[in-house]
């Protein structure tokens, strides 16, 4: 069986791997740095976010979005790198969506989170699913969200899957041609699982990270387990990319709880692992 391997390390604080133009593409929240990794360990800074969190997608033309929670808004990197606003987001609700992003093969964007904020320690309250339209328009789509993390559409655009952290489930959605959700499922029960970042291969299982059990597992629709990766820290998202599109990669670091979350201790990592079936969908 192949073994993770440690590809970069000493980040405060990564999430949202995206693999992009032959390099992964991850934030460091704590750090405020958009960066990337290639394959051989060679990391640079391509800008730097102020916010906590933020996360990352592409728009089917190539045009790169950062959901920001500091600005309530979708932003863009210009071509000078510089930040722009691509839409706000701000009118949706007290607590807007924030935290993950997913752009589908049409240019529908959606980004969820929401309803509480766990950083000022506030209790929990469900979140929402907010969709901005290729022409521009904002809605939410989708509520009762059980802290939203990451998300994923499949690769004929009818599905989108998210992990709801506090529920310990996928949930799914069948998407309609104007982007709307609806017929939300159950697309697995994880038990003990705790679902963070996800993506999809071409076998359509779902793999997921999981922070306290340490772990990122592959599960099939219905819940059965088909591999899981050991790590010896927590796994707050993972991601298929490499040259076939089959290295597992895997954003970790040392978890102490929610207390620690805004705080960045240098133990995280991107570490990598091969798999036998690549990439489809969603990032």
């Amino acid at each position: 069986m192949p073994e993770l391997r440690i590809v970069l390390e000493g980040l405060r604080f990564g999430e949202s791997p995206r693999w992009h133009e032959g390099r992964l593409w991850f934030c460091d929240w704590a750090a405020e740095r958009l960066m990337t990794v290639d394959l051989t360990g060679h990391a640079e800074t391509i800008a730097e976010v102020h916010s906590f969190p933020f996360s990352i997608d592409w728009l089917p033309g190539g045009q790169l979005l950062i959901v920001s929670a500091a600005d309530r808004a979708l932003l863009t990197l210009t071509d000078d790198r510089e930040l722009a606003v691509h839409a706000d987001l701000s009118g949706l609700s007290a607590n807007p969506p924030n935290n993950e992003i997913v752009v589908d093969g049409r240019g529908n964007v959606y980004v969820n989170g929401g309803g509480f904020d766990m950083l000022a320690g506030e209790p929990f309250a469900p979140g929402t699913i907010a969709l901005v339209t290729p022409g521009g328009e904002i809605r939410e789509v989708a509520d009762d969200i059980h802290f939203g993390n990451g998300m994923a559409v499949t690769p004929d655009n009818a599905t989108l899957i998210v992990a709801e952290s506090y529920g310990q489930r996928l949930s799914a959605f069948t998407i309609a041609a104007d982007g709307a959700l609806s017929q939300r499922r159950v697309w697995a029960d994880l038990g003990e699982g705790v679902p963070d970042g996800i993506c999809i291969d071409a076998e359509g299982a779902v793999w997921y990270a999981d922070v306290p059990n340490r772990r990122c597992v592959r599960v099939a629709e219905g819940g059965e387990v088909l591999q899981t990766v050991e790590a010896d820290r927590g796994c707050f998202a993972c991601m298929l990319g490499g040259p076939e599109l089959q290295t597992l990669f895997v954003i970790a670091r040392e978890w102490h709880g929610g207390q620690s979350i805004g705080a960045g201790d240098g133990t995280g990592q991107v570490l990598a692992i091969e798999t036998s079936v690549p990439k489809a969908g969603w990032p």
